[in-house]
């Protein structure tokens, strides 16, 4: 049998892991990685930028419950990948890079694309590690899958130099030959290559000793404590008269679509208004009497008890100051920090807020929910908001109004939709009108607010749902990070429908930089035919200016998706005051 090489043990513990998808960026650091995927029926995706691979991984990490994987050569292979590794990590999703470097003996000697990876990889990741070794690969892949996912998740990055991927014989080669070896004439050239095939002998042969180097694992507070906090959580609940629950994305994070319904269930227990935010949205589906969309604020500073799961007390919640200093906080959350990050809840559980979620439900039984009133408050402020929204949508003298365009959407859907949001004021505004269909059906970047995702999160949400539409909503300045993947798309067989709402400017920036500054400077683009862009690429593209032509185009773009050809939409904007005074700070 011949002797494997180091990118076939790599896809081997990659297999072992259930990974079903490798994302890359071709570069001649890691091609053993691609071919030995390949050979044991990992899907290879090829990408046309690596923070694009980094991106689709997030994706599919965030929909199938297992940690996603990318490939990426070195130097500024690994560099391009920097800003979407930040984004996971701040979105705590589980993911595996692996890099590319120079060969171990060149490491520091400026061989090709040698920086020190490791020095600005650490602060992005959970873990960040180098190996040297080639029976060293096996045990640092299973590793880095268990590092990503266990604890708060967050992405590894495991550096892997050219030497221990290719095999044995090509290395030998290659070493003799650059060290000018490879027919050693005097007695010093015949010590130099001894020394040198001893260097390799130990590279390929030496025996993995494992030093446990990885983060500590977090040590969740006794089973008796949690119960305890349980416990008084229901005590709390049973006794509020306006509950609500807030629930985060991590709520779902580590889980598969059936495990969210099973959260779901739990939640829909309960029976009090529920506010989902991030990737949670879609969790109770289309339509739910619990739900609500809008007025969060505005129930979370009546409320008398306030449940927030897998959602740190940041910006979007006010820094805690936004929930009633009167209610009773109880907070879920795997993270120490973020549990009480700004403000203390007064039952704190350090556990995957899901499972909090499924235990309380248990411990309550069929205790009744929220009262009428409460719900009726609650519903009489969203009645409220949707009537605004809705009286906006054809306030529109020219083009599309964005609110019509997507009430549009909203109708046109299909039940199995992915929906991955790529943009600013387009796409928040198309938050305010969409209604995710199901669980894990949602992508945005989460908190750090990355422009550049809608390719990757797109192209993973395809291949995790493949009998799912695939919306990708882009804004017109965010959209050119990655219109380019259509080509991706293309090539290996998806069909998503990208929408570019096109208004010529970075709306969000633009509309309060004039008010407050009086200079639109550095925020206009121009009307691009993003749809004949698409079509370069291969895909088929739609020009939309007219409302009237919209449940047109929607269809049209629904029957090309159906048939396996990806589409752009490109739709002329009318101007919008609509998120009027919407930077955050």
């Amino acid at each position: 049998m011949p002797k494997r090489d180091g990118g076939q043990i790599i896809a081997e513990q990659l297999q072992n892991g259930g990974i079903e998808y490798l994302f890359t960026l071709c570069g001649g650091h890691i091609s053993p990685i691609l071919v030995g995927a390949k050979q044991l029926d990992i899907k290879v995706i090829d990408v046309r930028d690596e923070a694009t691979a980094v991106f689709a991984a997030d994706a599919a990490a965030r929909m199938s419950g297992k940690p996603g994987v990318a490939a990426v050569t070195a130097g500024p292979g690994v560099t391009n990948t920097v800003t979407a590794v930040k984004n996971a990590q701040m979105a705590q999703t589980p993911l595996l890079i692996l890099g590319g470097a120079t060969a171990t003996i060149l490491r520091g000697r400026g061989a090709l694309q040698d920086i020190d990876q490791m020095a600005f990889m650490t602060p992005v990741t959970k873990w960040c590690t180098r190996v040297t070794t080639v029976r060293a690969l096996g045990p640092t892949i299973r590793k880095a899958l268990k590092v990503a996912t266990e604890g708060v998740p967050g992405p590894v990055f495991v550096e892997v130099p050219i030497d221990l991927l290719y095999p044995e014989e090509v290395v030998k080669g290659w070493y003799l030959e650059e060290a000018g070896l490879g027919n050693p004439k005097t007695l010093i050239a015949k010590g130099m290559a001894l020394g040198m095939k001893a260097y390799l002998q130990r590279q390929f042969h030496q025996p993995h000793i494992s030093l446990d180097l990885s983060p500590p694992e977090v040590k969740l507070p006794f089973r008796a404590s949690l119960h305890s906090q349980i416990e008084a959580a229901a005590d709390a609940l049973v006794r509020a008269e306006r509950p609500t629950l807030v629930v985060g994305g991590q709520t779902l994070v580590n889980r598969t679509q059936a495990q969210a319904r099973e959260i779901a269930r739990a939640i829909e227990s309960l029976g009090i208004p529920v506010w989902l935010g991030g990737t949670a949205r879609g969790l109770l589906g289309r339509h739910s009497d619990l739900q609500f969309f809008h007025k969060r604020t505005a129930a979370l500073k009546k409320t008398d008890c306030a449940i927030v799961t897998g959602f740190p007390f940041d910006f979007r919640l006010g820094y805690g100051r936004k929930i009633s200093s009167k209610a009773t906080l109880i907070a879920a959350n795997l993270s120490e920090s973020d549990l009480r990050k700004n403000r203390n809840p007064d039952i704190g559980l350090q556990m995957h807020p899901g499972d909090f979620l499924i235990e309380l439900a248990n411990y309550m039984g069929n205790v009744p929910g929220a009262s009428k009133s409460w719900f009726a408050d609650c519903q009489k402020r969203e009645d409220a908001r949707n009537a605004d929204i809705a009286a906006r949508a054809n306030d529109a003298e020219e083009f599309v109004h964005p609110i019509y365009f997507f009430q549009r959407l909203e109708e046109l859907m299909g039940d199995n939709a992915v929906i991955a949001v790529d943009g600013g004021d387009f796409v928040a505004t198309g938050a305010y009108v969409l209604r995710p269909r199901q669980p894990l059906n949602w992508l945005d970047p989460g908190v750090f607010g990355t422009l550049g995702v809608g390719g990757g999160f797109a192209l993973g949400g395809a291949l995790c749902r493949p009998d799912s539409e695939i919306w990708l909503l882009w804004g017109d300045g965010s959209s050119a990070y990655s219109l380019a993947e259509f080509d991706t798309y293309v090539r290996h067989g998806l069909a998503p429908i990208a929408v570019v709402g096109m208004d010529a400017s970075w709306a969000q920036i633009a509309r309060d930089q004039v008010v407050i500054l009086g200079d639109e400077v550095g925020t206009g683009l121009r009307y691009t035919d993003y749809h004949k862009v698409a079509e370069g690429y291969g895909g088929k593209g739609i020009l939309v200016n007219d409302p009237t032509k919209v449940d047109a185009a929607i269809r049209k773009a629904q029957k090309l998706a159906k048939k396996g050809i990806p589409v752009l939409i490109n739709v002329h904007l009318a101007p919008s005051d609509f998120r009027e005074g919407s930077i955050s700070v």
